[in-house]
C-alpha cells in the first residue's frame, strides 16, 4: 500500500515523502493517526503543488538547521549522574537530559529530535545524534560523571 505522509514519522520517512507500508500498518495506524493519506493520482497532484511552492522555504530550515549544527557540533557536554562503586550509574541518561544541557547552553532542542548510538548505562563519554533536518544531524558529545 502506497501511503503520502503528513508528517515525519520516524525509522520509516519525512513529510511528504511517497512510501510503501503494509496494508494494516497504514489503514490502523497511519492513516486514522492523521499522519498519512493514501497515494492516489489526486493527492500525489496536492503534494507535488505543495513541495514546488515550499521549496525556498524548505532551503531556509535547511540553511538555518546547518548554522545550529555547526555551532552544536563544537559543544561538549557534562552530564551529571549518581554513580555506583562499579562505574554504573543508576538508571540511565536519557533525551530529556541532554536536550536540558543544550539548553543551559543556550540550544533550544527538542528532545523528540536526540537520539543514542548506544545505551548510555555506566560513567564515561559518548555521542548522540540529533535530527534537526533530514539531511542535517549532526553529533554531539558528551560526558557522563557522578555527582
Amino acid at each position: 500500500m502506497e501511503v503520502i505522509l503528513k508528517d515525519d514519522v520516524k525509522n520509516l520517512g519525512y513529510k511528504n515523502d511517497t512510501v510503501t507500508v503494509k496494508p494494516g500498518y497504514g489503514r490502523n495506524y497511519l492513516i486514522p493517526q492523521g499522519l498519512a493519506v493514501i497515494a492516489d493520482k489526486s493527492n500525489k497532484k496536492v503534494v507535488a503543488e505543495n513541495i514546488r511552492q515550499a521549496a525556498h522555504k524548505a532551503e531556509k530550515v535547511k540553511t538555518d538547521a546547518q548554522e545550529l549544527a555547526n555551532s552544536i557540533s563544537n559543544v561538549t557536554l557534562e552530564i551529571p549522574a549518581k554513580v555506583g562503586e562499579s562505574g554504573k550509574i543508576f538508571g540511565s541518561v536519557t533525551t530529556l537530559q541532554i536536550s536540558d544541557a543544550l539548553k543551559a547552553k543556550g540550544f533550544d532542542v527538542d528532545r523528540k529530535r536526540i537520539s543514542f548510538d548506544q545505551d548510555v548505562k555506566s560513567a564515561g563519554e559518548y555521542t548522540a545524534t540529533i535530527n534537526l533536518h533530514k539531511e542535517v544531524k549532526p553529533q554531539v558529545k558528551f560526558n557522563v560523571v557522578a555527582e
